[in-house]
C-alpha cells in the first residue's frame, strides 16, 4: 500500500507509536472519537489480563464519554485485532489503518469509501 495518510490520521500514528514506545510493547493503537478527541494505548499482557492496544484505546475513549468513532490506527497490529469489533459495534462507518512498526500504512479496513 502506498497511500499517504491525511494529517489527522498521521496524528493517530504518532500517538500510537508513542504509546508503543512508552510501554515498550510490540504494538500500539490510537483512535479518534466522533468529536475529534484522540486516545492511545499499547497492548497489555499480564497473567490475568490481555488487551490489544486498540482495546485499550477504545476502552479509554468509552470511559471518557465517547459514543462514536471516526478512525483508528493500529501500529504493528493486524486486521484480526479484537478491538476492531468494538470500534465497529459503536461506529460501523469507522475505518482503521494497519501500519508497520514505522507507521507506514499496510492496509485500510472499513469506512464508507472502501
Amino acid at each position: 500500500m502506498t497511500e499517504t495518510l491525511a494529517d489527522e490520521d498521521q496524528k493517530l500514528v504518532v500517538l500510537a507509536r508513542g504509546a508503543l514506545a512508552r510501554a515498550e510493547a510490540r504494538s500500539g493503537a490510537a483512535v479518534r472519537d466522533g468529536d475529534g478527541r484522540t486516545y492511545a494505548g499499547a497492548e497489555v499482557r499480564t497473567k490475568t489480563l490481555t488487551l490489544s492496544g486498540l482495546q485499550v484505546a477504545v476502552a479509554s475513549a468509552i470511559s471518557s464519554g465517547a459514543t462514536a468513532f471516526e478512525a483508528a490506527v493500529l501500529v504493528n497490529g493486524d486486521d484480526e485485532d479484537p478491538g476492531l469489533a468494538t470500534l465497529h459495534e459503536l461506529s460501523p462507518q469507522a475505518y482503521a489503518y494497519v501500519t508497520d512498526a514505522a507507521g507506514r500504512p499496510q492496509k485500510r479496513l472499513g469506512g464508507a469509501d472502501v
